[in-house]
């Protein structure tokens, strides 16, 4: 049976780029381990890295982050483990990499989350990633499966590069396409058909990718099962992608910078320039 259908993409990538195992890794926080949260120490290049990964628990508490969703445990305990980093490494010349290995079907839905506050806890971890990305921590999203929802926004989005498999199981959106085949009263064919045509409506990660935000796409031999080769060639795609982080701003205007970006996202960019002058013409004195 492969790695990928006992736990997770996240699962495999995780344990293959940190030399770890699996039960080793899990993330420990002051209300008890988070099995579903994997972070590790591990060293890209000559520089110290952070790994982080949303993975399936089939024993979580809360029933639905059982599949690797992003939940009230989980958003939390990236925050936690991200700002130690900071923590850390606050006043070092050289920062800590860090890697968020994504591979999320979706952030946690339900009554008893959103009761108890999961906007916060997403919220938290999203606010930790951007911290330590403007702190100077060059931050590489790794996506390796899913992208989906607040589970992406949570855990990967924040970073100043995204890299990407380019693989048939990578798959980005806002929402799952049943649940939007619901909402938009279509059928899943029928969305399949529009994404040709409107590319920010694709599921698919090389459509993703030709949107701007994704830094590279990356070939690998097995993207359930990495080999010693797929391993060595995403470590120095990583280090490629934090050497490019170094040499530009610690912001996301890259992102809109890319040909992807002046070709599929022009009217984004138009917007974004009209509301910066406008906002550079009311601060003029009058």
């Amino acid at each position: 049976m492969s790695t990928s259908t006992l736990s997770g993409r996240g699962t495999a990538w995780f344990h293959s780029l940190t030399d770890t195992s699996p039960g080793e890794g899990a993330f420990s926080s002051p209300h008890g381990a988070i099995p579903s949260v994997l972070c590790a120490g591990a060293r890209l290049g000559e520089r110290p890295a952070f790994f982080l990964s949303v993975v399936p628990d089939p024993g979580n508490r809360w029933p639905r982050a059982r599949q690797g969703e992003v939940g009230l445990g989980e958003g939390w305990a990236l925050a936690e483990s991200v700002r130690r980093v900071l923590d850390r490494d606050r006043g070092a010349e050289t920062k800590t990499i860090i890697v968020a290995i994504v591979d999320v079907p979706s952030q946690a839905y339900g009554y008893r989350e959103e009761l108890l506050g999961i906007h916060q806890a997403l919220a938290a971890a999203v606010d930790a990633y951007s911290a330590a990305r403007l702190a100077g921590h060059p931050v590489i999203a790794l996506l390796v499966g899913s992208g989906i929802s607040g589970g992406f926004l949570a855990h990967g989005l924040q970073a100043n590069r995204i890299l990407a498999l380019d693989d048939d199981g990578v798959t980005v959106q806002a929402m799952s396409k049943k649940s939007a085949a619901r909402v938009t009263r279509r059928s899943v064919e029928e969305l399949d058909e529009i994404a040709r045509v409107v590319p920010a409506t694709a599921y698919d990660g090389a459509t993703f990718a030709t949107l701007g935000a994704v830094h590279r796409l990356l070939a690998v031999g097995d993207a359930d099962n990495p080999t010693p080769a797929d391993v060595a060639s995403i470590r120095a795609a990583l280090l490629d992608a934090v050497e490019d982080v170094i040499a530009g701003p610690s912001d996301l205007s890259p992102r809109l910078a890319t040909p992807g970006a002046h070709r599929e996202r022009a009217a984004s960019r138009e917007v974004r320039r009209l509301l910066a002058a406008e906002w550079d013409r009311q601060a003029e004195p009058s």
